[in-house]
């Protein structure tokens, strides 16, 4: 058994189911993310998780005991917030002691918990200073301090990073991934970032409109999405996508989207499922698998007019337009590409995905197979 089970988990406002029916297993140890646009509903799962929801529908299990009537406080869960919510007047130490002396724990036992958290997030020599007196990435780790302190069997945090600028969010990004390699605990973490859920899940739950979309590892959810939503949401900049229409049947399949577009139906997707003629589809690729180059075997090629140029030094970020569609491509910066120039773009056919026209899922057998990777 999983050591923390969700299974068939409802929530209803009134109603409007916002969560609905949500099934996932979590092993012990494991890092998991879930990401979603706003209002997809993950937070609301962590709240029902943390037990500061209640659960309409469904049950909840941590290593082997049903939890889903339990209260937070029997639940051995810790949950890191958005705002830090410490106490002002209280110093570092007394914040991060709270909770163990509220359940009246031996202070010496209290002040070697605290101290070994102090070490592991370097707040040693912070713990007489009030919040006040902190940056906000060290009232953070304060945070994650007064959770560590509980010695839980998970941890729950609920976008931890959003109210720290862009500096200090990657740094303390990497922080959460050492304390997990450090506790060895298991971490449930939401945010809206994909690039968060990219550098630090071990596996990530794609979750829109209260729906699991698709869970697995970076890798999997960056190679095989299984369908258009995940596939724009995760990698940044995020797919492009083509409206296209396949031509012919068989090895002369092609697909076709106005006068500049016009790409041979890759093999494999043809020994997989089969395409009917005239089929409608959307194709997509990512910046990154876009070059500028002539066309050749197993590479699809179109024109089109880059219209804005962003220089990245290494790289240059093109705003391009064809077949009616505005579509971005991640070029090395040696090609020096201006605003209004005509570039033949070429993408691996093997990086090309494709979904259905109508339900946006995907036309690929690998991404069917690792639909729950």
């Amino acid at each position: 058994m999983s050591f923390l089970q969700l299974k068939g988990v409802e929530k209803v406002f009134g109603s409007h189911r916002v969560i609905k029916g949500i099934d996932l297993s979590i092993e012990k140890g494991e890092f998991v993310v879930f990401v979603g646009p706003s209002g997809c509903g993950k937070s609301t799962l962590l709240r029902m998780i943390a037990g500061l929801g209640d659960i309409d529908g469904g049950s909840m299990h941590l290593d082997g005991r049903d939890i889903t009537k339990l209260p937070s406080s029997k639940r051995d869960l810790a949950m890191v917030f958005q705002s830090y919510a410490l106490y002002p007047h209280m110093s570092v130490y007394d914040n991060m002691s709270f909770a163990l002396r509220l359940a009246n724990e031996d202070k010496k036992v209290i002040d070697e918990k605290v101290q070994r958290a102090a070490k592991i997030l370097n707040l040693t020599t912070y713990l007489q200073r009030t919040p006040k007196e902190l940056s906000g990435g060290q009232r953070q780790r304060v945070a994650l301090g007064r959770a560590i302190v509980r010695e839980p069997a998970v941890f729950l945090m609920d976008e931890p990073l959003s109210n720290l600028d862009a500096k200090l969010r990657v740094q303390t990004r990497a922080e959460i991934a050492r304390l997990h390699q450090r506790l060895k605990t298991t971490m449930v973490y939401v945010t809206h970032d994909q690039v968060e859920a990219m550098t630090m899940g071990q596996r990530i739950a794609v979750m829109n409109e209260g729906i699991l979309q698709q869970v697995g590892t970076p890798q999997a959810l960056y190679d095989t999405p299984i369908n258009r939503f995940v596939a724009g949401f995760i990698g940044s900049p995020s797919m492009n996508f083509v409206d296209v229409t396949v031509n012919g049947s068989g090895e002369d399949a092609r697909l076709v989207s106005g006068p500049d577009w016009n790409i041979p139906l890759p093999a494999q997707t043809r020994a997989a499922i089969g395409i009917d003629n005239q089929r409608q589809l959307v194709a997509g690729f990512r910046p990154e698998h876009l070059d500028i180059g002539v066309p050749g075997p197993g590479v699809g090629s179109f024109r089109a007019r880059a219209d804005v140029v962003e220089y990245l030094g290494n790289e240059e970020l093109l705003h391009v337009n064809t077949a009616g569609k505005d579509i971005v491509a991640i070029v090395n910066s040696e090609h020096r590409v201006r605003p209004g120039d005509i570039v033949d773009l070429v993408v691996p056919l093997e990086k090309l995905h494709l979904f259905d026209g109508e339900t946006g899922a995907a036309m690929t057998a690998a991404a069917m197979a690792g639909a729950t990777a």
